[in-house]
């Protein structure tokens, strides 16, 4: 069984050696201004997330308990979802575009000690060592295949006619609202496997060295935005940690967007194991094509996306320093359509609205599900 394309094998070789001369191209080429691109994200990085959380102190000094001219609940309300919105985009800001990239290596090339993929832990539950199993070596390898990547559905939600339709699924639509607004507690838990858990096909002794890490991990973060920076605000220890909470739920969503977007939206293809039998660097490059969906926006979107707004690039160039992806895509586009390959990208709204039409559409059962 091969992939659904109209090319024979000598095309698809060609399509590979023009994307390998593309991604040679930007890798040696990298220099000065990319260093200083990354640099710059995480100062601004940092510095938001500084600001962000002075500004939620500053707004207890507006409480109405005080009794001066300007403590009103307007004020306090006004200043402290402020300091939310900023802790908020500090919090995507580091998932996305900075920790989420340089985990992948894309920046170790600077060796820099402070920005390298082996020792980066992100602002998130999941413990950066375990999402780089799931994530770059499961999903990147696996991208869309059937029964390998187990980022299609994340072992919740049927997202494929190719995935058997069972009553577990009529409520996706419910698990999949969970998800987005925890979306990394979801992440964390992923590589536990909780669906093979539950069918006996894992033990929880083979799973528990993966609890430990994720439990260490939820200590330090709990304890930094639940405990520690609450308790700094005394009396007003709620409001804080409403604040904190509120960011992070803020960062789910918008993660969970942009990552659902990736490979969910109509249009995207699924795989067999079968269709990757001694799958070929250039076929290799095809399915990551087909399998994976870009966003069109402006350059602040594609940051706040982590990039990932080219997901199609970051997947043919995982390690590719995600500040090229916009350099690259156009090319990656002309040269999918001089081949007479499908080039997957729409707006936010048009991704969005057809991945969760299929969320809820295949909560049902369909004719030709397996």
């Amino acid at each position: 069984m091969s992939l659904p394309v109209h090319l024979n094998d000598t095309e698809i070789d060609e399509f590979g050696r023009e994307l390998d001369h593309i991604y040679e191209e930007v890798m040696t080429s990298r220099g000065d201004r990319d260093a200083a691109y990354i640099r710059r994200v995480i100062k601004v990085q940092r510095w938001l997330a500084l600001g962000g959380r002075i500004v939620i102190y500053a707004s207890l000094g507006l409480l109405p308990y005080w009794g001066h001219a300007l403590a009103t609940w307007p004020a306090f309300l006004g200043v402290i979802t402020l300091g939310t919105l900023m802790l908020g985009t500090a919090k995507i800001l580091e998932n996305m575009e900075i920790g989420h990239n340089v985990m992948h290596a894309q920046w170790d090339w600077m060796r820099d000690p402070e920005i390298q993929s082996s020792s980066w832990e992100w602002d998130t539950v999941c413990p950066s060592d375990q999402w780089k199993h799931s994530h770059n070596v499961m999903h990147h390898t696996w991208t869309n295949v059937i029964g390998k990547d187990r980022d299609v559905g994340y072992g919740i939600l049927r997202v494929s006619e190719a995935q058997a339709w069972s009553p577990k699924y009529l409520p996706q639509m419910l698990y999949n609202t969970l998800l987005g607004l925890f979306f990394d507690w979801g992440v964390a838990l992923h590589d536990v496997e909780a669906e093979r858990l539950i069918a006996g096909e894992k033990t929880w002794k083979e799973a528990l060295p993966t609890l430990k890490g994720i439990g260490r991990k939820v200590v330090r973060q709990v304890g930094k935005d639940y405990l520690a920076y609450p308790l700094l605000a005394g009396p007003f220890f709620l409001y804080v940690l409403g604040a904190n909470f509120t960011a992070n739920i803020i960062r789910n969503v918008w993660s969970y967007m942009i990552i659902f977007c990736g490979h969910f939206p109509a249009g995207s293809q699924v795989f067999t194991v079968e269709q990757v039998e001694n799958e070929t660097r250039a076929k290799w490059y095809v399915r990551q094509l087909l399998g994976s969906c870009n966003i069109t926006g402006g350059k602040l979107f594609h940051i706040m996306s982590g990039n990932l707004s080219h997901q199609i690039e970051h997947h043919l160039f995982p390690d590719m320093p995600s500040n090229r992806y916009p350099e690259v895509a156009p090319r990656v586009q002309a040269l999918c359509a001089r081949y007479g390959l499908a080039y997957n990208s729409h707006s936010l709204g048009r991704q969005f609205g057809t991945t969760t039409w299929k969320i809820l559409r295949l909560s049902l059962p369909t004719p030709n599900a397996a």
